[in-house]
């Protein structure tokens, strides 16, 4: 059997047998990967013509809700992936993290998208600049989608999640995807593939897979595509030099295998509960996966006088665990992901043993297994190493065996933990288990350059944390020096990184015509029918209406103070106010708005459902009793939404910026308010 790669439209199988990929429990060759006689030029150019063009056509949140309809899907065919996941050595646990944790990550990215993004094919970042002393010369910052497409070469320890957790913004950026996975799980990344291909959820050419090496596949990309990589920091050196990388300035984000490490506060005893939470936390980091996360627990940093407690708190617990083959009962740890990979973390073991201590495991220890066998299988013991002098040994801070292989690393002072976390040269986690909250601050702010996300565990947030080694969608993961330097996740910004930011300037009508959006000092209209009486589709952006006016009264301020219990000095105490900055008694601020209110509302029925939100409120200038309001509300956004099943009405969001003014025609308040309002499309 060999595996397939999906490009152009079509499953093509390589022309040779290709390399054998065996099953990581029993040893049987499951397939042969191979991609010879894919033509890479053409990968790259039906993306590009076809997968991108679908893209770009469609707006922000259709690609947000393709990729909700596709997560569905998938989660739907789950219990296949599990059963082909076993075959990577992985236990049902290690595989929910891949599979269900990798459509959780795209849902997530949907959610984001519809509930952040305008409903556009582009999207409009920051606030307007305003580069003239009149204000008729402006700038604003767009982002647009690329028309190349983005190449992920991925890591084997998440076949799954991996390849989702790098699609999910791409594809809602509006560019295609050709997915590389790591050649000895390539056959469970095809098994998903083939459902999202079968799904017909995307349009054709979003996503193309490429099964065995990559060719002259760089050779063909330009500066509007981009390359993103998860592996070993030697792999991701030498693909980032690439000659046509560095030609074209090709963007390239790295996320390498960083020696992570975890920290137990100086201030904790054996009796507190953060001493079991670092036990906890260190073992569930190096029997997840077998230890084959690129964020596991590398290097535990510990008061050198908890050394010898936490030794023997890790023995015990490591002593229960179950090893062998995932699908037994029982069983929490599964093998390696091949033979080979057992051969380098062996390796790496001896390096490591040349400079520090075997506590536990290692290359001769004795153990056993359920349901398999040892040797045939990619099976390896949870291992402990001890290095006594970290702040003198290059080892333990260069060498990682990518398994379950962790050093314990003696310090005294906070100072101390800090020098040692940091000679790893940078790493994707860091975290420390402390109750101790300035222990923690002194930690976090000396050793944060040096990390992607840290994580502080304590008691207060043990039983919802996601744990050390969780990277999650809104959260950057990434990391500086040895961990790529390169983020990837990060919520929107991730989206953004597959994008094109433009600074765009011009007059404020031009940019408002181009972004959709109201910009101040564009030219506005208005007609005789109230804004509010017209359907999301009749309103047009730059619609404008302004009030008529209204005179604020000592009777408006008081009453105002009875509904709201508010009776601040400025607004009741005559004496008071006139020694305070305004230098009289001021109307309420919230009274203003109110009475805005209800001087642009139109009361009677219409398209308009309800008031949606307020935001960016800023009070500009005091109302005085005696002083006149007048209102001006514009169509600044529109953003189109989904109908729900649920709904009876299809609907769309109006944000409209609203501007209150005095007599003297000075703003005394500024605010977007958002509307509900009717399609009559749907």
């Amino acid at each position: 059997m060999k595996a397939k790669s999906y490009v152009y439209g079509q499953w093509v199988e390589g022309k040779s047998e290709g390399a054998p990929v065996s099953n990581a429990v029993t040893g049987e060759v499951i397939c042969h990967v191979n991609s010879e006689g894919v033509d890479f030029n053409k990968v790259v150019s039906y993306g590009r013509d076809k997968g991108g063009a679908a893209l770009r056509a469609m707006t922000i949140h259709e690609r947000a809700e393709a990729l909700k309809a596709l997560a569905l899907h998938l989660m739907s065919k789950k219990e296949h992936f599990y059963q082909v996941s076993s075959w990577t050595g992985a236990t049902k646990a290690d595989s929910w993290v891949d599979i269900e944790g990798g459509i959780g990550t795209v849902l997530s990215y949907s959610s984001m998208a519809r509930r952040e993004l305008a409903n556009e094919t582009f999207l409009v970042e920051g606030k307007t600049d305003v580069l003239s002393s009149k204000g008729n010369f402006v700038a604003r910052h767009i982002l647009t989608s690329k028309p190349g497409v983005s190449v992920h070469i991925n890591a084997f320890n998440f076949p799954c999640w991996g390849m989702l957790e790098k699609i999910a913004p791409s594809l809602i950026a509006g560019v295609p995807v050709v997915v590389k996975p790591a050649t000895v799980s390539a056959y469970l990344t095809e098994a998903m593939v083939q459902e999202i291909v079968a799904s017909n959820i995307l349009p054709e050419g979003a996503i193309q897979l490429i099964c065995g090496g990559v060719g002259d596949l760089l050779d063909q990309l330009n500066e509007q595509d981009s390359v993103t990589f998860t592996g070993s920091a030697s792999t991701g050196r030498k693909l980032k030099t690439h000659s046509n990388i560095i030609a074209n300035s090709i963007p390239f984000n790295m996320e390498a295998d960083s020696l992570n490490c975890s920290i137990l506060g100086l201030s904790v005893t054996q009796e507190d509960p953060e001493f079991d939470l670092f036990i906890k936390e260190l073992v569930r980091e190096m029997t997840t996966k077998a230890g084959q996360k690129c964020t596991a627990i590398r290097r535990a940093i510990v008061p050198a006088n908890r050394i010898d407690d936490v030794i023997s708190a890790l023995k015990a617990r490591l002593a229960k665990v179950a090893i062998g083959d995932p699908t037994a009962e029982g069983v929490r740890m599964g093998s390696l992901v091949g033979l080979s990979q057992r051969e380098d973390v062996k390796a790496n073991v001896a390096r490591l043993a040349q400079e520090c201590e075997v506590v536990l495991g290692g290359n001769d220890a004795e153990f056993s297994v359920v349901n398999a066998d040892a040797q045939s299988g990619a099976f390896y013991p949870p291992t402990l190493l001890l290095c006594k002098n970290p702040k003198n040994s290059a080892a333990p801070h260069e060498i990682e065996a990518f398994g379950p292989v962790c050093t314990l690393m003696p310090y005294d002072t906070i100072e101390d933990a800090v020098h040692i976390a940091n000679l790893g040269k940078g790493s994707l986690v860091g975290s420390i288990v402390t109750y101790d909250d300035q222990e923690a601050t002194q930690f976090i702010l000396n050793a944060a350059s040096y990390h992607g996300r840290m994580l502080v565990l304590n008691r207060d947030c043990a039983k919802e944390s996601t744990g050390h080694g969780s990277p999650l969608a809104q959260l950057v993961h990434g990391g500086p020096g040895r961990a790529g330097g390169g983020e990837e996740l990060g919520g929107i910004r991730a989206i953004k990184h597959y994008m094109q930011r433009t600074a765009i300037q011009g007059s404020p009508t031009t940019l408002m015509a181009i972004t959709k959006e109201y910009i101040a000092g564009a030219r506005t209209y208005t007609d005789d029918k109230h804004p509010f009486k017209k359907y999301f589709e009749e309103l047009q952006i730059g619609e404008s209406l302004t009030t008529h006016r209204r005179t604020v009264t000592e009777a408006d301020v008081v009453s105002f103070g009875c509904v709201s219990g508010d009776h601040f000095y400025a607004h009741f105490d005559e004496i008071a106010a006139k020694d305070s900055l305004f230098g009289k008694r001021v109307a309420h601020g919230y009274f203003i708005i109110s009475a805005a209110a209800g001087m642009f509302v139109e009361p009677s029925p219409g398209p308009v459902l309800a008031n949606y939100g307020l935001e960016n409120l800023r009070f500009v200038s005091p109302v005085g009793i005696g002083d006149t309001i007048q209102v001006k509300i514009t169509a600044k956004q529109k953003i189109k939404k989904t109908k729900r099943p649920d709904e009876d009405k299809a609907t769309g969001v109006v944000v409209w910026d609203v501007q209150v003014f005095n007599q003297d025609g000075e703003m005394v308040a500024l605010y977007d308010i958002m509307t509900l309002v009717v399609r009559k499309d749907a």
